[in-house]
Order: structure tokens, then sequence, then C-alpha cells
């Protein structure tokens, strides 16, 4: 990355607001900025058809919160212990609450999710009452909330005396930070494989984006992750976080993340497969149990996470990974039918990859996915396990198997012994949508210095730097998204441009 403080001799593209990262938070900055009258540059790292980030993948539900004082005693029941500021928390909570009403306002078909009380992740806790999922159109399905998200932007893009400018395929590398202010006045990406500068007479805004592609930060940042891999969007690589830390900006949350769940990572496919098995709702034929790297088991397969916490001793911690981590199963389980789950609920490799994976599972176990083995032991082996204690294993699961009880943690589904050989494993690893953490941003979405002060024309929107600091109700990343992305769109529209 190149030194910030390194101004351009000559730039080549010259705009109002760079906006970096196209997903449902530089949408809504985006299109805000726009119709309040400023020249808005959007870059992004994918491809014009890979674009979207986490959004487009995601379930296509957002939060729209009604009552502010309800909305206010929820957020700040989330965060828990991980304080957030409360000025942060009513600005929060003030715009969760508009977001239908803004949709509806530029031609969105806002529709609340049919059995509403069924979306709130933590009923228990103060001011549940205020959570409202919506998606776009009549039925709930995948792509309805990011077409729209796309369409209105696209639209910006095509009329008017000034169009919105979308770069595909180039991506942020670096702030340019003015020497006498400490100001943003523009941004080096690169395009066509060339560096560009790009001034912003107005500010920057960050978009791009959590580090769930990245496994350095994630060894460095998230506790318990030898490693951990995504169900959203490969391009997400931690760009805002290198970008904000070499202009000074403090970080925040960076240990949470909306996960883990345990899923298989295939070589050569980006993101990860969801194993039928495992949902908390899919029964299949046959025995299954998941040993970590003891060959023991740890945890109730099926339990049903909040986006990866699980209540433990009145708190709720994160599902314990135990890596390496391996699904045993038997040969009934084996020929039920394909172990992913291919519908395109959400998730890059349903959605955007579409893997014909077999029926028979044949073609994944030819392709070193799934191992075999006639025995326990040479299956121990093939997995680098001790025979003795993956045996024993086995037979204490078959042993509470014939009682219809699992004594050690509570498993209400698949209660079956594992059964005839051969035997059979699937190596799994951490999974995640997307991570919180990354630069600090206060109540006007301006980036912050570790003072408190804000890096003067700098602002945030989104999972980059996200407020979730601990637990995470579903949808409340897009609808987090939408909000301050109206109020980063907002106040970097009303700046006088520094030339």
């Amino acid at each position: 990355m190149s030194n910030p403080l390194d101004i351009p001799e000559a730039w080549d593209f010259i705009t109002d607001v760079v906006v970096i990262g196209f997903g449902g938070a530089g949408f809504a900055v985006s299109v805000t900025a726009h119709d309040l009258g400023s020249d808005v540059i959007l870059l992004e790292k994918a491809p014009e058809g890979a674009a979207g980030g986490n959004t487009r993948v995601a379930a296509q539900g957002y939060l729209s919160l009604e009552g502010e004082e309800d909305a206010i005693d929820y957020l700040t029941a989330l965060c828990g212990h991980y304080k957030v500021p409360s000025e942060m928390i009513r600005v929060w909570a003030q715009e969760m609450c508009k977001n239908k009403e803004w949709l509806t306002s530029l031609g969105g078909d806002p529709q609340e999710h049919q059995h509403p009380p069924a979306g709130i992740e933590f009923p228990h806790l103060r001011g549940s009452g205020c959570v409202h999922k919506f998606h776009e159109g009549d039925t709930y399905g995948y792509g309805k909330t990011w077409e729209l998200f796309e369409r209105l932007t696209k639209d910006r893009a095509k009329k008017g005396e000034q169009p919105l400018r979308i770069f595909y395929e180039t991506p942020g590398r670096g702030l340019v930070q003015s020497k006498e202010t400490g100001e943003i006045i523009g941004v080096r990406a690169e395009r066509n494989g060339l560096s560009i500068s790009i001034k912003a007479r107005k500010g920057v805004v960050l978009t791009c984006g959590g580090f769930e592609n990245n496994q350095g930060m994630i060894r460095d940042y998230l506790p318990g992750m030898p490693y951990c891999y995504t169900t959203g969007s490969p391009y997400n690589e931690g760009d805002g976080i290198t970008m904000g830390l070499a202009v000074g900006a403090d970080l925040w949350h960076m240990n949470n993340f909306a996960g883990p769940a345990l899923q298989l990572k295939a070589e050569g496919h980006p993101t990860t497969f969801s194993m039928r098995a495992l949902h908390f709702s899919k029964e299949m034929q046959g025995g299954m149990i998941v040993i970590g790297a003891d060959g023991k088991r740890f945890t109730d397969e099926k339990y049903k996470t909040c986006h990866g916490k699980i209540p433990r001793n009145g708190t709720y911690q994160p599902l314990p990974t135990p890596c390496p981590i391996h699904m045993i199963f038997d040969h009934e389980l084996f020929c039920a039918g394909p172990l992913y789950d291919m519908h395109p609920r959400s998730g890059w490799t349903t959605v955007m990859g579409r893997y014909d994976w077999s029926d028979d599972n044949e073609k994944e176990l030819k392709n070193g996915w799934i191992k075999k083995a006639d025995c326990f032991e040479d299956l121990a082996n093939d997995i680098s396990l001790s025979p003795e204690v993956l045996k024993s294993t086995v037979q204490h699961w078959n042993a509470m198997m014939r009682d219809g009880c699992d004594k050690d943690f509570g498993r209400k589904l698949m209660l079956k012994p594992i059964g005839a050989a051969p035997y059979y494993s699937v190596e799994l690893s951490p999974t995640m949508l997307n991570t919180q953490g990354g630069p600090r941003r206060n109540e006007n979405a301006e980036i912050v210095r570790p003072d408190g002060s804000p890096i003067g024309r700098l602002y945030s929107s989104g999972e980059l730097g996200s407020i979730y600091s601990n637990l995470y109700q579903g949808a409340g990343n897009i609808g987090e998204c939408l909000a301050f992305g109206r109020i980063a769109g907002r106040n970097v529209a009303m700046l006088t441009p520094w030339d």
C-alpha cells in the first residue's frame, strides 16, 4: 500500500464522493448522496455479475424496527457488556425504524415476513417486540431485495446531468490524506491492472465489507479460530481495515462475527458447502456424529445456534470449534441422498457457485471430500485420529441410542445409532457469513481515531466496523447497511468541497 500522504501529481478522475464497495451499504450511501446532488463514483472489487457483497447472497431479509424506545432497549441488550455509546444506539434505532418507509419512497415494495415473531432471535431481551423483518415483493425468495438495490443504483447511473459512475473490478487500494489537515481527499484504486487516483472533493465512504476471507486477520482477531471460511462473498478480504489503519483509524468489535457454523470447505471452491445432516430442521436416515480433534463429541450436532452463538452458563458464547472436526456417519446416511443442501436460500456456493453435487455422493467420494473405510480403525487412520478413541466414541453414542437419549449434549434429532459398514467421514471447517469488526465509527458515520476525533471526510457503513458488538439479530446487517448508509450519504453530501 502506498503512503496516504503521497498526493498524486494529477488525478485520473475527479468527483465529490467516492464510495468503496457495492453491496447494501454502498447502495444506500451512493443513492442518498447522489439524490442530494453530489457527484458519486462507486468502486466495486468484483466483476459486475458478482457484485453485491454479502447482501447479494444473504437471505434477503432486512430489519425495519418499530418503536424507537423499544428499539433502543433491544439494540442495547444485544450489545450486552460490549457497550456501544448511547448516542450511537439512539441514532441506530431511529434510522432502523425508517428502512421500510425509505425503500417505499424509492419505489420498493416492502413486505413483512408472514410470521414476524419467528424472526425475533432473542425474544427474551427487553424491547424485542420492535423486530420486524421485511423482504422485497410479494414472495419471499432469493435475490429480490438485492435486485431492487442494484436496480435503484444503476438507475442513477443511466440518467441525469450528473450520473452516478460505477467502476467494477476496481478495488480500493489506499486512501489519500492531506498533509496539512489530515482529511481524506481521495482514493487510490486498481483498474485493469493499473493504479488510478480519484479525487474526492467532499469525502470517501468505506462500505467494502469485513475480513472473512483474510485468514491472517481471522487468526489475529477471532478467538479460538485457527481458520474459518465464509459462506458469503469471497471478495471481502479486510481491505477497509487496512485502508483505515493506514490513516490512523481506531478499530472496534474485531472479535465479533456471524458464526461459527460447521460446513465443508473443499479445495478449489472459495466458499463452503452446507451439510444437510447438520441442519436443525432436516431429517436424514442413518447415524451421524461430529467429533473434534480428540476424537470425541463436543456439542449437540443438530442444535440451531443464534448465528453461531449458543447459551452457556447464563450467557451466549460462540459454538466451540476444536479443529480439525469430522462428521462421522454410516452407509445408510451415505445412501440417503446428496449430503449437500443445494437449495439456493443463501450463501455464495448455492446462489453463485451452483455446484452440481452428485445424487449418490459418489463424485465427491472420488474427489476425496468424503473418506470411506470398512472399519473404524481404518477410518481413524485416514483422518489421523486414534482408532481406539474413535471406536470408543461411536460405541458410547450407540449405547446411548439404545435408550433413545443423548445424555451428553441433549440432542433431540436423528437419534439413531451408527449402523453397518462401510463408514464415512467429512472434514468440517468453522464457517461464517461475515465479520462485524473494522474502523470505529461515531453517530455521524464518521471514522474516528483512538482518541475519538473524526478523521475528516472519511465515513463508513455496513459490516465494516458494524455496531453489532456481541449478539446479532438476523437481517440486522442489511438493516444497518441501509440505516448508516443513509447517515453517511447525507453527511458526506452536505460537506463543502475542500478545493
